[in-house]
């Protein structure tokens, strides 16, 4: 090539612009658009009866009492332990419909888009509020207005309540809550806002071409061939891989990935499974697939572990045999398996140690804390029963409305059968009432499940609390009856319960504990009258003592002879009466006098003193209770209502046995 040549070679455009037109370079990938937050809407609560794990009735809350704070939780499922639960902050509001609530969703975790996935689909999430009850009362008898609406008794009325949190929940207690997702707010990855395709007439109208638009390429037919066999090699290729996986032992396994489309990955994540399935265990022992425990099965489990009697627990109906039968096959339960099984039934990971996190998990399910309460509350009955109460001997019981001082009365007949005259004409008697009082008291303590017991797996640690409240409630019994037995209190006709003016009284050297003054005593109790002035005829059944003359009494009401010490010349029967009345010697260290002893009726016959209980409720009662943040551990509460009152005192007789 000549200079010339080269000269113009280097003045002619080269090539290669013309090749770049006709195939432009890619432009670069646009970013992903900014993740932003879900905006949300929706009703928490509208008022209605919800049921709770830890109530056998519903729950109402009133939404004139509850206190809203500006920003709101808003959770998944109630999950406060694991912070992946947290959605965002709401702000609530009381409005006519119930509790209303709007804001974000702003985590970026897998669960949080998967919720407002489904919400932009149609789903029908539901809510669920959380909330501190500081005031509540039980609403026993009729109906109660609340929230606009009417509710039958019975039921659980909180009437004060803090809002803590709204969750997102698939199914919520109340069935009339929802909520949406507004999805124009939230472009998020894999879910843009639809636009138009094509824009109004009117636009287009007044639009001016600019320029022809560039010709389409064509695709030629072999480039859809080329694809279609790119599938087919594909498919080949990753079905071949599911063969060479599964072989000929895992024939089921191989034919849902093929069908469902699994690869490879998934593949072995299943025939791991499989195998680990297929793996024997160390000890030659044949093992069959059983359901898990029930809550029920694990409770009389447990209860058996802390020696509460297997005949006890199956008492009351078929399906506490059955699940006292069941128990057998975890014999020695302790606590750390029971939290094992509870999260397990949750469908939570269960851990291989144990650890704060496993603890957290289980406390934060519903099984494990009415399992606990329900094993705490067997120890503390059978702990109860177990105490002999003097006072149920002495005492009939009755059952009271509430904690208002109750009025007791009792018909005393007035006048005589008359003789019919001839004209058959017959007098009319006529009745006095009597009246008496009781009044009912709240009695309680708390007993806590720490941390520690947990750990040490110690079962006996946390059962010796409520065994030794049962014995507690059982003392308490006695210690009220006992006390107002002391205090002699006076009475509505302004005379102490024991007194002369009663004729229930003795007093003075003679009413020492003896032959002599047990008769007089049973003498003057046979010599009260009713209203009428008529013999009520009512026989002593009890000789009450202390502790001290407990022996003297025995051998006063049991001998069959009396020997006579001295020299007499007065002829005596070597026979002891007394023997023959029947009386029963109750023996009490409540009675702080050493020489006082007192004649009781038999209640059912004429009742001197009452208990009286609330609605039936004849036991003391175990709840679960919170906890307050600086402690590790399940806090319980014991309570018990009972009260003590005299009612008749030509029931009881009282000897002072000196002066």
């Amino acid at each position: 090539m000549n200079e010339k040549d080269k000269q113009t070679a280097e003045e002619t455009p080269a090539a290669t612009p013309a090749v770049e037109a006709a195939n432009p370079a890619p432009e670069p990938a646009k970013p992903a658009p900014e993740e932003k937050p879900a905006k949300i809407a929706g009703l928490a609560y509208t008022g209605a009866a919800i049921r709770q794990w830890w109530s056998d009735e519903p729950l109402v809350v009133d939404l004139a009492g509850m206190t809203v704070p500006p920003k709101v939780p808003l959770l998944r499922d109630h999950s406060s332990w694991n912070t992946d639960n947290r959605l965002g902050n709401v702000a609530a509001r009381i409005t006519p419909k119930g509790v209303e609530i709007e804001g974000e969703i702003v985590a970026g975790t897998d669960a949080a888009r998967e919720i407002v996935r489904q919400g932009k689909l149609g789903a029908d999430w539901q809510l669920s509020i959380g909330s501190e009850i500081t005031a509540a009362e039980r609403v026993r008898e009729g109906s109660r207005t609340v929230n606009g609406r009417t509710f039958n008794a019975p039921f659980l009325l909180a009437t004060k309540t803090v809002l803590r949190e709204v969750s997102v929940v698939a199914v919520g207690a109340d069935r009339s809550t929802n909520m949406h997702v507004a999805a124009a707010f939230t472009p998020t990855q894999g879910l843009q806002i639809m636009e138009p395709k094509t824009k109004p007439v009117e636009a287009a109208a007044k639009t001016e071409p600019t320029a022809a638009p560039a010709p389409v390429a064509e695709t030629k037919p072999a480039d859809i061939e080329a694809a279609a066999a790119a599938a087919v090699k594909a498919e080949r290729e990753r079905v071949a891989a599911i063969d060479a996986a599964c072989g000929a032992d895992f024939p089921e396994i191989r034919a849902k990935a093929v069908s469902e489309g699994w690869d490879v990955a998934k593949t072995n994540a299943e025939l791991l499974t499989a195998l680990r399935a297929r793996t024997p265990v160390a000890a030659p022992t044949v093992t069959t697939k059983t359901e898990a425990p029930t809550d029920r099965v694990l409770a009389a489990a447990l209860a058996i572990s802390a020696g509460v009697d297997a005949d006890t627990l199956a008492a009351g109906g078929k399906e506490n045999e059955k699940a006292v039968e069941a128990a057998a096959k975890y014999s020695g339960i302790g606590l750390r398996d029971v939290l094992r099984e509870c999260v397990r039934a949750s469908g939570q990971t269960v851990g291989v140690t144990m650890d704060d996190k496993l603890i957290r998990a289980a406390f934060s399910t519903v099984s494990l804390p009415g399992i606990l309460s329900d094993v705490a509350n067997k120890k503390l009955l059978a702990a109860y029963r177990a105490q002999p109460i003097i006072a149920d001997r002495l005492c009939a019981k009755a059952d009271l409305n509430d904690f208002k001082t109750a009025q007791r009365y009792r018909l005393t007949d007035v006048g005589d059968l008359q003789q019919v005259a001839p004209d058959g004409e017959i007098k009319h008697g006529s009745f006095t009432e009597d009246g008496a009082t009781n009044k009912l008291e709240t009695y309680a303590t708390l007993f806590t499940l720490t941390r520690q017991n947990i750990y040490d797996d110690d079962l006996g640690a946390f059962l010796r609390a409520p065994a030794y409240m049962g014995n507690r409630a059982a003392h308490k019994v006695d210690q009220l009856f006992f006390a107002r037995l002391a205090a002699n209190p006076t009475q509505a006709d302004g005379n102490a319960l024991f007194s002369a003016a009663h004729g229930n009284y003795g007093t003075g050297t003679g009413s020492a504990l003896d032959l002599a003054s047990l008769k007089a005593g049973v003498a003057a109790f046979r010599k009260q009258k009713d209203a009428d002035k008529q013999p009520i005829n009512v026989m002593p059944k009890f000789l009450v003592v202390p502790v001290d003359l407990e022996i003297a009494a025995e051998e006063l009401v049991n001998g069959l002879q009396v020997v006579v010490a001295g020299s007499t010349d007065v002829a005596r029967p070597a026979f002891n009466a007394l023997s023959r009345y029947g009386l029963q010697v109750v023996g009490s260290p409540y009675l702080t006098s050493a020489t006082g002893w007192y004649l009781f009726a038999d209640p059912a016959a004429l009742p001197a003193f009452e208990i009286g209980y609330l609605r039936g409720k004849r036991t003391p009662t175990v709840e679960r209770g919170t906890v307050d943040f600086d402690k590790l551990g399940i806090s319980f509460r014991v309570y018990f209502d009972v009260g003590v009152r005299e009612q008749d005192f030509r029931a009881a007789y009282f000897a002072k046995g000196a002066n």
